[in-house]
């Protein structure tokens, strides 16, 4: 039979949740290394941040929310758009800077976002999430929906006085927020160990957040630690910080020659630490699923990134009177 994780875990997952799991993990990776090939095409405008090697955090985390539940990312969010449900061709025309983008090419890679989806978008200010995430949870607790708000972001976020602050203020007024830490060791080029004093779990403490951590190559450590820190905060018991240890596979930006890194690191985490690779792994030795629908997932996923792409350079470009459109303020 397939279709339920081993019996010793305490969340059980449908056969149809794992497969589409699966698939929003594989659209990741095929969407990351196509636009790594694309960009060096020189088409794409603008700054180009990946997500390669994080698949199963963003996915493990957004497999337990619902439409109802909001998200803000980082500069590194086509993962997190992909995960909470964005469309691939929408996302690919808004990356090229097309009219038929999810915000009509205004907003490109680093500024993505589907208020449609829950997803409050990607954002170029480290450490700018977190408080939009304090808003969306705040109006959660009001309409009292059920809803949470969920902000990942990263190691070198952490250190931001804005993301300090936003822990503090879900803290004093008891919102139903979930703080992702998305620890890949480094801020840019630097090192967490050498910019972040202390751990994340002591930075948890200091706030009264109760704190979850997980392994960001294991999708099923993610998925199960994820589905504890969200009910926690869905409760009303307030909100908390889910630390992910994981790995990116490209640099900081697309064109980052990663001297920081030292020789082997990548190539040691592509071997060893490679979410899809582990996921089919299991999903095939416990049967939780066959390895021809893993497959035929790998080929329908190729080809509708390459829809998305051959889509997106044939879409319109904004015009001129597109500039004011959507714009709630004018100076």
């Amino acid at each position: 039979m397939y279709g339920k994780v081993r019996q010793n875990m305490s969340v059980q997952i449908s056969r149809e949740a794992l497969l589409r799991a699966y698939r929003s993990m594989r659209t990741i990776r095929v969407f990351e290394e196509r636009l790594h090939v694309e960009f060096a095409t020189g088409e794409i405008p603008g700054f180009v941040h990946l997500y390669c090697g994080e698949e199963a955090s963003a996915v493990g985390v957004c497999a337990n929310l619902t439409n109802n539940d909001t998200i803000a990312s980082t500069h590194r969010g086509h993962g997190h758009c992909i995960a909470k449900g964005v469309e691939v061709g929408g996302m690919m025309a808004e990356i090229y800077g097309r009219h038929t983008g999810v915000c009509r090419g205004k907003g490109g890679s680093m500024h993505i976002a589907d208020l449609s989806k829950g997803m409050l978008g990607a954002n170029g200010i480290v450490g700018g999430g977190p408080p939009l995430i304090c808003g969306a949870a705040l109006s959660h607790k009001t309409l009292k929906d059920n809803g949470v708000a969920v902000a990942f972001f990263g190691d070198g976020a952490s250190n931001e006085g804005t993301t300090l602050e936003s822990m503090n203020l879900a803290s004093v007024w008891h919102l139903p927020a979930v703080f992702v830490v998305e620890d890949n060791g480094y801020g840019e080029a630097t090192g967490a160990a050498y910019a972040c004093a202390g751990t994340q779990k002591d930075r948890a403490a200091g706030f009264g957040l109760p704190y979850f951590s997980c392994e960001g190559d294991d999708f099923f450590d993610v998925y199960e630690t994820a589905r504890a820190a969200i009910d926690h905060a869905r409760s009303g018991e307030g909100p908390v910080m889910l630390h992910v240890h994981l790995s990116r596979w490209y640099g900081h930006f697309e064109g980052d020659a990663m001297t920081y890194r030292k020789a082997g690191e990548v190539a040691e985490q592509k071997k060893d630490h490679d979410c899809l690779k582990k996921f089919r792994a299991r999903a095939v030795a416990e049967n939780l699923l066959p390895e021809g629908d893993m497959d035929e997932i790998d080929a329908a996923v190729a080809d509708e990134v390459e829809s998305a792409v051959v889509t997106a350079k044939q879409a319109p470009w904004p015009q001129d009177k597109d500039l004011m459109a959507d714009v709630y303020a004018r100076y």
